[in-house]
């Protein structure tokens, strides 16, 4: 005997009253038992309201998978209210994961060969939402016929299952095609925008639609001008608007129809340029943006793409904060092709940097750092200057970023570039790209006539503030190398102000013993006092007895620096001034420019070489310092360089004294889109053949930078592979400086190479990730 159960209403009404997750459970369950045992003894007749009890059931995120069968059974029914729950049952209960979806294929094809147009509703409504590709394929035929049906309900329901057949099964485009052009003559705007939809699936999914659709753009192009001028009843129009949705799905067509095809954009241009819709209303500026899309798109002509410009131009000045992002990410992607057009509206640009809320204020940034060129770069410098004072902490490492990029590609003069720097790493230097500091100090040593005023404003910021820590490495390392030109006072126009040596000593002493300097701010400031041994007129046991203290630091960089400054003090204090000499002006383009700008590591890397065989491993410091006894003793000449690996100088810079390498592996490119190309380099130490160094090299030369860049790779598990960091995370456009970084693989099996690479960044204005394996790799990287 069937226990009674509660009827749709009133079991909405007591899950609702539960006060309680455990009483609505016990509700639903009590319930579901009902249900089982109705399907199972119950009425045949009532059966359709167990199941919309399910389905309410199913809607509130309880099993009801047990209710399948029963849709099966309810779509074969031959009642209409049967199916009518069956086929909601079967939208929702069933998908292309569940092999029963397969088995009302023929309750479908049977009903939409009735010719009972509700029935037909049901079904194509069904098929378009969980239809898998095979029952695509054996119904494609059934729905064919329906489009040309003369009830315009089955025609709309019947367009849009075709525009799920095409998603599912591409192939199948060559039985829609014949149907589409009879449907375009239609005047129902919601068959017309079915098939409008329709024939933009097919053009995108099959060249042959495409090419057999440009025939059509003359129609098309009708249509959209009937609309505008003549316009439509008032229930198609929306805010005075003629049917802005079908509008703005032929835009889209005729996008796709003018994409790099001269004929089809030339007949759509006149159209485009007569485009007058109201820009009070959501609905114009949506009409008006996807013109502007369709004109970005098309090969349309130069005035028509201005006026697209100076549409999104006029989108800046709306009230809406949507529509003003909207412009501002469309005039980022015009910026490239479109310059000087962008270019008039920089004063609207720039005004939204102000914006208040964060991603509008971003877009801009970006904007205006594409908008900077040879012409405006001192006017928009200061307009991002400015913003670099105010703007949020989460825009102030990509608005310095920026600026630095931009001031290194159009600086007009050096002194302008270097106050540039300056002025950032005042106001944001602990947001500054990693390379900042080495980019300054080779700016500055290549500057000769800018020694003197480098130096006055670096030691004037840092007696200000020691808390940016790249002002004060840079600032450290131009008091060590230009010290003397401090002291001299003669500076032009700048105030003159004498510089005693005990304050610009005091000064570095006081970074030293900062607790905000980190440990290699410290090793600047240990070597800039090291420097200034050999420039200052004074007695040099101030700086003696400081780098003594250090000697015994806990930070092993910083006290092996000071051992060997202090040795050098005491065994080799007539080579000191030579060692310790100016470096030389750098030239742009040398090789050599980041070795030679970090002083740090030229004067003071005296840890490198092996001990001499006769002392113990417990004084290699000193063995090191004690190969150059049988130099010359001349403090004022180098002794020439000892090309044989004994020569102590030869340690001391690190230069290459190893046999010749091996004839070099060739480099691959891996990877290439919109101007983003990523090449790899591979190196085989002679030492160690199961070692291979792979040098990964990204470089971008489109005209906007590529941010936030991230490589990652994975190797087969018979592999050991190690990333390195990375030189950076940012790749300047027009073949700025590249981002590098090294992998360093380990296979000593020899065994096939392969790599799989991750690739995120973002270019343009769009987040970009690209997952990639390399089988190509050179033979010689692991044989």
């Amino acid at each position: 005997m069937v226990v009674p159960s509660l009827k749709l209403q009133d079991l909405i009404e007591e899950i609702r009253g539960a006060r309680t997750q455990a009483q609505e459970r016990e509700v639903i369950q009590k319930e579901c038992a009902h249900i089982r045992a109705s399907f199972r003894d119950g009425d045949p007749m009532l059966r359709h309201r167990q199941l919309a009890k399910l389905l309410y059931v199913h809607m509130l995120g309880y099993p009801a998978h047990f209710g399948q069968m029963e849709c099966l059974k309810l779509i074969a029914s031959s009642r209409f209210t049967d199916k009518r729950v069956g086929y909601l049952g079967a939208m929702l209960l069933l998908d292309e994961r569940h092999d029963a979806h397969l088995l009302i294929t023929n309750s479908i094809k049977n009903d939409l060969s009735q010719g009972i147009q509700p029935v037909q509703g049901l079904a194509l409504c069904t098929l378009s939402t969980m239809g898998s590709a095979e029952m695509c394929r054996d119904l494609a035929t059934e729905v064919e016929k329906l489009l040309l049906q003369p009830s315009p309900y089955v025609r709309k329901k019947a367009i849009l299952t075709a525009v799920h057949m095409i998603r599912k099964v591409p192939e199948l485009s060559n039985v829609f095609l014949p149907p589409c052009a009879k449907l375009l003559h239609e005047r129902h705007h919601g068959i017309l925008l079915g098939t409008i939809t329709l024939i933009t699936e097919l053009c995108e999914r099959s060249p042959e639609a495409l090419r057999h659709f440009r025939k059509v753009v003359p129609q098309l192009a009708q249509i959209l001008r009937t609309l505008v001028t003549t316009g439509c009843s008032t229930e198609h129009s929306i805010s005075g608007v003629s049917d802005p949705f079908l509008q703005v799905q032929i835009l889209r067509l005729l996008r796709i129809l003018g994409r790099n095809h001269e004929e089809s954009s030339e007949t759509m241009n006149d159209l485009l340029a007569q485009t007058n819709t109201d820009t009070s209303r959501n609905a114009g500026n949506a009409v008006l943006f996807e013109t502007v899309l369709t004109i970005m798109d098309i090969r349309s002509a130069a005035g028509l793409r201005v006026l697209a410009v100076n549409i999104l131009g006029r989108f800046l000045h709306n009230s809406d904060r949507n529509i003003r992002y909207v412009a501002l990410t469309s005039l980022l992607r015009l910026v490239q092709s479109d310059h000087s057009a962008v270019q008039r509206h920089r004063p609207t640009v720039v005004e939204c940097l102000q914006e208040t809320d964060a991603s509008l204020s971003r877009r801009a940034l970006e904007l205006s750092l594409a908008l900077v060129n040879g012409s405006n770069v001192r006017a928009m410098m200061q307009e991002l200057q400015a913003f670099l004072e105010s703007c949020p902490p989460d825009l102030r490492a990509d608005c310095a970023s920026g600026i630095l990029l931009a001031a290194e590609r159009f600086a007009p003069t050096k002194r302008w570039h270097i106050d540039t720097i300056l002025h950032v790493l005042t106001t944001a230097g602990t947001h500054v790209r990693d390379d900042a500091v080495a980019n300054l100090t080779r700016l500055i040593g290549g500057a000769q006539e800018l020694h003197a005023y480098s130096v006055r404003r670096l030691y004037n910021a840092l007696a200000e503030d020691i808390s940016q820590q790249p002002l004060v490495q840079v600032a450290a390392w131009c008091i060590g190398e230009y010290g003397d030109l401090l002291l001299q006072g003669n500076f032009e126009e700048i105030e003159p102000l004498q510089v005693e040596e005990e304050e610009v000593l005091a000064l570095l002493e006081k970074v030293l013993q900062s607790h905000m300097s980190l440990p290699a701010t410290r090793g600047y400031a240990l070597t800039a006092l090291m420097k200034l041994s050999t420039r200052l007129r004074g007695d040099n046991n101030r700086i003696r007895q400081v780098v003594s203290i250090y000697g015994s630091c806990l930070d092993v960089e910083l006290q092996q620096r000071a051992v060997e400054y202090d040795t050098l003090f005491r065994k080799y204090d007539h080579m000191r001034a030579a060692i310790l000499e100016k470096m030389p002006l750098v030239e742009q383009g040398d090789p050599q420019v980041d070795e030679e700008v970090q002083e740090s590591k030229a004067a003071a890397q005296l840890s490198e070489a092996a001990p001499a065989p006769t002392e113990s491993q417990a004084s290699q410091l000193l063995d090191l310092l004690d190969l150059l006894d049988g130099a010359s003793g001349n403090a004022q000449h180098p002794p020439l360089l000892d090309p044989s690996p004994g020569g102590a100088l030869v340690h001391l810079l690190d230069l290459p004294c190893a046999p010749p390498p091996p004839a070099p592996i060739p480099d691959l490119k891996v990877f290439e889109r919109e101007g983003v190309q990523l090449n790899l380099s591979f190196i085989r130490p002679s030492e160690n053949p199961a070692l291979l160094l792979i040098i990964v090299t990204a470089t971008n030369s489109s005209e906007s930078d590529v941010t936030h860049f991230i490589c990652q790779a994975a190797v087969p598990k018979s592999l050991q592979l190690q990333l390195q960091a990375p030189s950076g995370n940012t790749v300047p456009a027009r073949g700025g400086l590249p981002i590098t970084q090294l992998f360093r693989i380990l296979n000593p099996n020899k065994a096939p190479l392969r790599l799989k690479l991750r690739l995120t960044y973002n270019h343009f204005g769009q987040s970009v990730q690209e997952i990639f394996e390399v089988n190509n790799l050179p033979v010689e990287s692991w044989q």
